[in-house]
């Protein structure tokens, strides 16, 4: 099997950023649909605005809330002829469907991340759900967005819970890539994982490590400083590439079950890639020191480790195994571990490892 390594076309991260919007956008076409998350447009509607009419003549449409094929239908539709780039502005779900959107209208794609909460932004991946938010399928695209523009400011900006969501998130990549690289399994990108990929990965957990407390200290202040740099570039670029360039595995397989578990409908994405992280180092059989790093972590950035903290008041036995069973279903990537994994496994991991966050908690 070929070894492959693909990114997005430029990456640009820093302060103000957001404010030559236009001027990147114009590289690409000059009528673009502008995708925007409800939340952001009375938050930087002007600066929007303003940069993007100095430069392109922009359709703004409000992206409703779910990357939904309905959702992708409708901004489609409402496109036309017309737009001959498309612009996803806001957090994951609107990113993600502004890569769709403009993969089936075949035209470039620029992401603009309001928050650092997931890896979205990067991929050449659109997670597609139900108009109820159930996880429904992955859309592979056959290309990474061409530009992707993070302002370090509006992260700052933004609640410090999404940074700690993109951590959570972030904190899977380099488990799951290193189980891709010991199964051989394929990756995202086609191919197997390279060395590069798999050095991003490692990157990717030595970072939020090094710097997740710190990032957290300047989100709650609204500071933009070197630690928000490096977290919110290990979030977005380090774990974009890591991930899809060496593979999902049990993580998010497990979180994909957890969307079909009650209760968790409130925790963010990264949130439940969180605990579902230990979820995998438990069945794995990790060491106690490994388990004892990440709980540690999770513990110092407000991350959940049991299934309470992920909103999950009583732990009903047959919902717990149907999640478990959504996780190990016969397409996911949890069957990329180097090992064969059963949904009877997956349920007593994730059991196990509540156990573990509950006493941890208690001390």
């Amino acid at each position: 099997m070929e070894r492959v390594i693909i990114a997005p076309g430029r990456y640009i991260q820093g302060p103000g950023t957001i404010k030559n919007l236009g001027q990147h956008v114009s590289n690409f076409g000059e009528r673009p649909l502008v995708v925007v998350d409800k939340g952001v447009v009375g938050i930087l509607g002007e600066t929007l605005k303003q940069s993007l009419h100095e430069h392109v003549q922009p359709l703004i449409e409000i992206f409703e809330g779910e990357c939904s094929k309905k959702e992708i239908s409708r901004l489609q539709k409402s496109a036309g002829s017309n737009a001959n780039v498309v612009i996803g502005v806001g957090g994951g779900k609107a990113i993600d469907t502004a890569k769709a959107v403009a993969h089936f209208m075949q035209i470039p794609v620029v992401v603009v991340p309001t928050i650092a909460a997931t890896d979205a932004p990067t991929s050449a991946l659109s997670v597609i759900y139900t108009e109820a938010g159930v996880f429904e399928e992955y859309l592979f695209l056959p290309r990474n967005p061409d530009l992707v523009l993070l302002d370090t400011e509006v992260i700052a900006n933004a609640p410090p819970r999404f940074l700690a969501s993109g951590m959570g998130d972030a904190l899977a990549t380099y488990f799951e890539a290193e189980a891709c690289a010991r199964s051989g399994a394929k990756s995202m990108a086609g191919g197997r994982t390279t060395l590069a990929a798999l050095a991003l990965a490692r990157l990717c957990y030595e970072t939020l490590l090094k710097y997740g407390e710190q990032a957290m200290w300047a989100v709650q202040n609204r500071a933009v400083t070197p630690a928000l740099e490096a977290v919110v570039e290990a979030n977005t670029l380090l774990s974009g590439i890591g991930f899809e360039s060496s593979g999902l595995a049990a993580a998010h397989a497990i979180h994909n079950g957890f969307t079909a578990l009650e209760g968790t409908e409130t925790a963010y994405h990264g949130e439940k890639v969180a605990f579902s992280t230990l979820v995998q180092l438990v069945l794995e059989g990790r060491t106690i020191e490994e388990v004892e790093e990440v709980i540690g972590f999770c513990l110092a950035i407000d991350l959940p480790i049991t299934l309470r903290q992920l909103g999950v008041e009583i732990v009903d036995p047959k919902a717990l195994t149907r999640a478990a069973e959504v996780a190990a279903h016969p397409d996911e990537t949890i069957h990329n571990m180097p090992f064969k994994v059963t949904a009877s496994m997956v349920k007593d991991a994730i059991l196990a490892a509540d156990a573990m966050g509950r006493a941890y908690l208690a001390n």
